[in-house]
């Protein structure tokens, strides 16, 4: 079996190149990528490449596929495996293995750390590992671009499940956001900001009473209004607010206003920026959990903290990186039961379109890249889908039912893109778009 992917070689290195793959063995399973959502932590490996802390020191030597957002279809299971993987089933996958049989010093993970698995590519072998671990999980929702997105939204459940508080007198901590209680996302209406809210506005278990998100970017805090917006989530118990805090001399005191000075019991950051952070511990309430979210590029990366209130307020700090499988399971639920992602989607793209996304991703505006690996396609904005629609009857087509979703990527768009562009293995070019 020949497959078609994205190969790390060194810094900045990244190939698009056909080759072969070993045959699948009784405890591996052979898997068709459908689509991959590209990350910002693919955009930081590529830079850093062997000395990041979940790529091989050889990868000169032995690349690896790149793309860890990602969702498909067995193809064929191995004898260990047969009984729970059918061919035909659809999948996403945990990534974050850190696998105790892989290289010495590096967090194993596909899309950073195996020759034969990743996302940017058509098709892959998943080693026993990631089925040992319980990390390869059945996706039965509509499309695929959900299953994609489960690990970025499994990213900001983790966070949430890991905020904690305690109670006067107790040392015990109580895991998980305040019920009832008031919460502010800071930076938050980039894509995983969104995925947080999403989540915060549509989980039934525990909410927010006020849920206070922050930008200084107007036109993206009006965009994350329409997509989830302060009636939807009124209906479902929560008062949410928008706020531009570029607009105010004093941010720090309008926000604590906004909770009658009491401040904040949940408070996450989004960006990694020290002055962001600083705020957020100036918004805490007693017992209040800042949640450092946002990864550094910087290993010396520091912000100054209060720690009198760390003392004398209880005031604490968590931080998480990815989500771990419980967190993708209840992704996936979630995405099964109806909950959508497309509000994090504003660009599409083919496997060809992988390298110069991923190179240039801090520079490329809007939320999530999705690259639809079989397909032949320049990465396109769905802004432009009308545009485009001008001269090609499928862009044009895609234009319609995105409309028919107030603007936004869909299932039916999905399915239509995947039956009318080319395939990337084929060098039949009448159906390119």
């Amino acid at each position: 079996m020949k497959t078609k992917a994205v190969r790390l070689y060194g810094r900045n290195d990244l190939r698009l190149e056909t080759f072969d793959l070993p045959p699948v063995g009784e405890d591996e399973i052979l898997a068709k990528v459908v689509c991959d959502s590209i990350c910002m932590s693919s955009y930081k490996a590529t830079r850093e490449a062997d000395v990041h802390k979940r790529v091989p020191r050889d990868i000169d030597r032995h690349p690896v596929i790149i793309g860890h957002e990602f969702a498909g279809e067995i193809v064929e299971a191995g004898s260990r495996w047969s009984h729970a993987f059918k061919p035909g089933d659809k999948f996403s996958i945990q990534p974050a293995l850190n696998d105790p049989a892989g290289p010495v010093g590096v967090l194993s993970a596909p899309g950073y750390s195996y020759p034969y698995i990743g996302g940017d590519a058509t098709y892959v072998v998943i080693p026993n590992t990631v089925m040992a671990g319980g990390c390869l999980l059945h996706y039965t929702g509509a499309g695929y671009y959900p299953a994609s997105l489960a690990e970025p939204l499994s990213c900001v459940i983790g966070a949430m499940h890991a905020n904690y508080h305690t109670t006067p007198g107790s040392y015990s901590h109580r895991m998980e956001i305040r019920d009832g209680g008031n919460m502010a996302i800071l930076a938050g209406v980039g894509p995983m900001g969104l995925a947080a809210v999403n989540y915060a506005v549509h989980r039934t278990d525990r909410k927010p009473r006020l849920l206070v998100v922050t930008d200084i970017d107007r036109a993206r805090l009006d965009r994350a209004a329409q997509l989830y917006s302060p009636a939807e989530a009124a209906r479902n118990g929560i008062d949410l607010r928008y706020v531009n805090t570029g607009e105010w001399a004093d941010p720090v005191v309008e926000l604590k206003a906004l909770t009658g000075g009491k401040g904040y019991d949940d408070v996450f950051v989004f960006a990694p920026v020290a002055a962001v952070i600083e705020q957020a511990d100036a918004l805490l309430a007693f017992d209040g959990c800042l949640n450092f979210f946002a990864g550094p590029a910087k290993a010396e990366f520091k912000a100054s903290l209060n720690f009198y209130n760390v003392h004398y307020a209880a005031t604490h700090v968590a931080g998480t990186s990815g989500g771990n499988t419980d967190d993708m399971k209840e992704a996936l639920a979630m995405m099964a039961a109806g909950l959508d992602p497309a509000g994090l989607v504003t660009h599409i793209g083919g496997l060809d379109a992988v390298i110069d996304t991923t190179m240039n991703l801090p520079t490329i505006p809007g939320g999530k890249k999705l690259i639809y690996t079989h397909l032949s396609l320049p990465l396109t904005p769905v802004a432009e889908f009308a545009e485009r629609g001008e001269t090609n009857p499928v862009f044009a087509e895609l234009h319609r039912l995105c409309e028919r979703h107030h603007g936004l990527w869909n299932v039916e768009a999905e399915t239509y893109l995947l039956a009318h562009a080319e395939d990337t293995r084929n060098n039949n070019n009448k159906n390119r778009i």
